[in-house]
């Protein structure tokens, strides 16, 4: 539940991390926009500017317009300028400015109404410029004339303008980039330190280290910690309430089965077979209220220990079988449940393999998102019409010299209780049967 919580605030992260790559470059694209469309109103109110000034410079005299050798504005004066201005009286030219003497083109001729300006971007020579015209009546009561003053800049200065602009908004939006990926990355710890120090808990309390969630975390985390602890206080209650109870039955039953099988009745074989099987089952009925079932937290078991204590033992119950064991596979793995569990299932299958097998025994040991135990013998096998009746309390198989039958009905539901599959099969290995125990942690770890 934590990890899971965990890997949503990475999920989060990389969400907001595709975000914002795809929010800058949006913004920086948006603000470029908006930065040349003012480039472009500035332009105009410049050259408004300068044409206000120019007629404000026109004289009028009897031999028509004169303007004054250096006029107001310095743009104008300039060979190297980027602006020019121009009079037309229809469509002769009358003047230029000194900008303009270098200028072999002739701006198309537009008249619109007099004192309407026309603002436009247009195209000389494959050069594009940003133009105004405007068209006024100069003169005084004896005479005036329609005349239209042009006014040109060239884009080129606008688009290095915006060529600058944007190198810097460049710059800036990286280093923003940067910034908010580094408060990402920092929020991100910070707000997952309390989720790493509460798995580190859990998995403390697994171990068996702590029994309780002691750690202070954030308002947001009480509750799931209030809830852990409720889980754990109500698990070691219900815990405490088997022991209590399988230690009031054990005792109960003790006695009378001490009574029987002393009795003169206990002499026939039948009745002491029929009181041994009794026996027998309420250890396995016992055994499986304590198993695995009700562990709610499940430790790491490490499986070699456990194996090499079994073949041990088996070593010496059936020395004269003088049997070769043949353990292969990962001595890392592990079980994820109680060890009394573990040799109760390991246990019971390796006996059962030792019963029924000639020489050999194999056991296969594979754990990567699942752990899978394969036990292999080289006797007559399991028949494919007997093999679910196998796990069924009391059967009994006639490979096996001895026993009540229980022992892979205990199997079975040990391997139940925590989540797992048990499968019979013939070997291919050793030509007998093939018992093979899987359990999936993939969801767990």
């Amino acid at each position: 539940m934590v990890t899971d919580k965990i890997s949503l605030k990475i999920r989060q992260g990389f969400i907001l991390v595709f975000v914002l790559l795809v929010a800058l470059p949006i913004l920086f694209y948006s603000i470029g926009k908006a930065y040349y469309t003012t480039l472009v109103d500035a332009t105009e109110k410049n050259l408004e500017t300068h044409l206000y000034s120019l007629i404000s410079e026109v004289d009028i005299t009897d031999e028509g317009i004169i303007m004054p050798s250096s006029i107001l504005t310095p743009e104008l004066n300039s060979l190297n300028s980027d602006t020019y201005a121009m009079i037309y009286r229809g469509s002769e030219a009358i003047w230029h400015s000194e900008s303009a003497v270098n200028v072999n083109f002739v701006p198309d001729y537009i008249e619109p109404q007099a004192g309407d300006a026309d603002y436009r971007q247009v195209t000389y020579n494959n050069t594009v410029y940003w133009q105004l015209s405007l068209t006024v009546i100069l003169g005084n009561i004896d005479k005036n004339e329609q005349t239209q003053f042009i006014l040109l800049k060239r884009n080129d200065a606008l688009v290095k303008l915006m060529d600058g602009f944007k190198q810097t908004l460049m710059d800036w939006m990286f280093i923003m980039g940067i910034a908010i990926a580094g408060l990402i990355a920092i929020g991100f710890i910070w707000s997952a330190r309390p989720l790493q120090r509460l798995d580190k808990e859990i998995k403390a309390i697994e171990s068996g280290d702590i029994q309780q969630i002691k750690g202070l975390y954030p308002v947001e985390l009480q509750t799931i910690k209030a809830d852990l602890n409720l889980l754990l206080e109500s698990q070691q209650r219900q815990k405490e309430r088997y022991r209590a109870s399988l230690s009031d039955l054990a005792h109960a039953l003790k006695t009378p089965l001490a009574v029987l099988k002393s009795s003169p009745l206990a002499n026939d074989a039948d009745a002491q077979e029929q009181l041994n099987r009794i026996n027998v089952m309420i250890e396995h009925q016992l055994k499986r209220a304590a198993s695995g079932a009700s562990d709610t937290w499940k430790k790491q078991t490490p499986i070699k220990p456990v194996l090499d204590s079994i073949l041990n033992a088996m070593s010496k119950v059936y020395r004269d079988k003088d049997i070769i064991f043949n353990v292969i596979g990962n001595d890392q793995a592990y079980f994820l449940g109680d060890q009394t569990d573990l040799m109760e299932l390991l246990g019971n299958l390796v006996d059962n393999a030792c019963k029924a097998c000639r020489s050999q025994v194999s056991i296969d040991i594979q754990q990567k998102n699942k752990l899978i135990i394969s036990i292999h013998d080289d006797g007559p096998g399991v028949p494919e019409d007997k093999r679910e009746t196998l796990l069924t309390r009391g059967t009994r198989l006639d490979t096996y010299e001895n026993g009540h039958g229980v022992g892979m009905a205990i199997v079975s539901d040990l391997v139940t209780s925590y989540h797992g599959l048990l499968t019979i099969d013939r070997s291919n290995i050793l030509g007998g049967a093939h018992f093979i125990l899987e359990f999936n942690y993939n969801a767990k770890k």
